[in-house]
């Protein structure tokens, strides 16, 4: 199964429906979602290159699992490592926009410091230019990273749906991700604005509320994703290669 003959629909994702649909999913058995996006998350951030992909696929098997009306078990996030060449190939690929936006960035912080006279203490007028410098770059470094991190997130946003439920490779993921997504742009864009802005009052709620909300989120690209991309029989999807031949 490629990118080339998969088939997809189009015009059917209503951001709001879908995180409605989406907290109906999960809502009698929350607290494990809960536990599944958490523990997910923090694991993906040991090693985030490494460990994100398998994660985020078995998060996205856990939440799959529930629409089939399959029991769910809190190992079944586990399952994602089954999926760890694919997982890693998405996120690597995923992560290249941010490292070339770091670049620069990067650069221009050596460079201001490389100017910070050597020893002494410099003037109140040079303080100043020298920290509204630094506060100007941080503003629109902050304005590019929210830019290039909606677009990010609409080229992978169904890279491990597809994984975890199509059994493609990374890369195949990626491309048919960006083609779905490409077609289906106004409503993709509507739920990820809106699932930030319930993010964003959930930072605002002590900042634990995000972390409460994130299930939901998940469950709603969940259901943007089955949409777009019914379910197959099982029979027409590849398993899984096993742990042993990962390479």
């Amino acid at each position: 199964m490629t990118p080339e003959n998969t088939q997809f629909n189009t015009g059917v994702i209503k951001p709001v429906e879908c995180i409605k649909e989406g907290w109906a999913l999960i809502k009698n058995e929350y607290w494990l979602f809960f536990g599944i996006s958490i523990v997910g998350i923090l694991i993906s951030g040991l090693v985030p290159l490494v460990l994100a992909g398998p994660m985020m696929v078995g998060i996205f098997l856990c939440l799959f699992q529930k629409l089939r009306g399959e029991r769910v078990e809190f190992g079944s996030l586990f399952k994602g490592f089954d999926y760890f060449v694919p997982g890693l190939i998405a996120t690597v690929l995923k992560s290249i926009p941010v490292i070339i936006l770091l670049i620069p960035y990067w650069i221009f912080l050596i460079g201001v410091m490389a100017t910070v006279p050597k020893g002494g203490h410099p003037g109140p007028d040079e303080a100043q230019r020298f920290v509204m410098s630094i506060f100007g770059v941080e503003m629109i470094f902050f304005v590019f990273v929210m830019v290039v991190s909606i677009l990010v997130e609409l080229v992978f946003i169904f890279a491990f749906p597809l994984i975890a439920d199509r059994k493609i490779s990374g890369l195949d993921a990626v491309k048919l991700s960006f083609k779905a997504s490409k077609a289906n742009l106004p409503g993709i864009l509507g739920l990820l604005l809106l699932n930030a802005l319930i993010g964003i009052i959930g930072v605002l709620c002590c900042i634990v509320g995000v972390y409460f909300y994130l299930p939901v989120a998940f469950a709603s690209q969940a259901i943007a994703y089955r949409r777009v991309f019914p379910e197959i029989p099982q029979s027409l999807v590849s398993p899984p290669p096993p742990p042993s031949s990962w390479a």
